[in-house]
């Protein structure tokens, strides 16, 4: 089903957040993801960010905008709205979640250009980040369907950064994976 949605060409759907789309089970490369709504979803994890496919449909039919500052999961609604902070630079950043993805083993959202240059994290593959859902206010959301930056968010503390480094850190060893 992706792949169909993808390809296709013409007519894409308006930016709205109605309706909300869950969607079937799917499988990528082997493994399956089964969408679901989860309102406490608070993530530690690797970002990575994609830009060259500007103008192509996301999974919810909108006409994907390399510098909205949107991003793609493989299993929340579409759309989501969620708070992202960068492990590296401490930068906090409200974005739409409207599309499926990341593919890749160990990376839990995809962002946007313009999101990952929000971030400072655009001259890097990847990145570390916390990933929460949020219920923004109107404002905010009015703002990202329109393709722009919500207010702007308090960056985290160096101690909050050094902590989830840690946790992040942790896990990592727990699951037996190397940086």
């Amino acid at each position: 089903m992706l792949t169909a949605l993808s390809a296709c060409g013409g007519r894409y759907a308006p930016v709205s957040d109605t309706p909300i789309r869950l969607g079937q089970a799917y499988s990528v490369r082997g493994t399956t993801y089964v969408p679901a709504a989860d309102p406490t979803y608070d993530m530690l994890g690797y970002a990575s960010w994609y830009g060259s496919e500007s103008g192509k449909r996301t999974a919810n039919g909108e006409r994907f905008r390399a510098r909205a500052i949107t991003g793609a999961h493989t299993t929340l609604p579409l759309p989501s709205y969620v708070e992202v902070t960068s492990l590296t630079t401490g930068r906090t950043i409200l974005l739409r979640v409207n599309d499926r993805g990341p593919f890749a083993r160990g990376r839990i959202i995809d962002l946007s250009r313009g999101a990952a240059t929000l971030l400072g994290i655009a001259a890097q593959g990847q990145a570390a980040v916390r990933v929460r859902v949020v219920e923004p206010p109107e404002r905010d959301r009015e703002r990202l369907r329109a393709g722009k930056p919500a207010a702007a968010r308090p960056d985290a503390s160096p101690a909050t950064i050094a902590n989830l480094r840690a946790q992040l850190d942790a896990g990592r060893r727990a699951l037996g994976l190397r940086d």
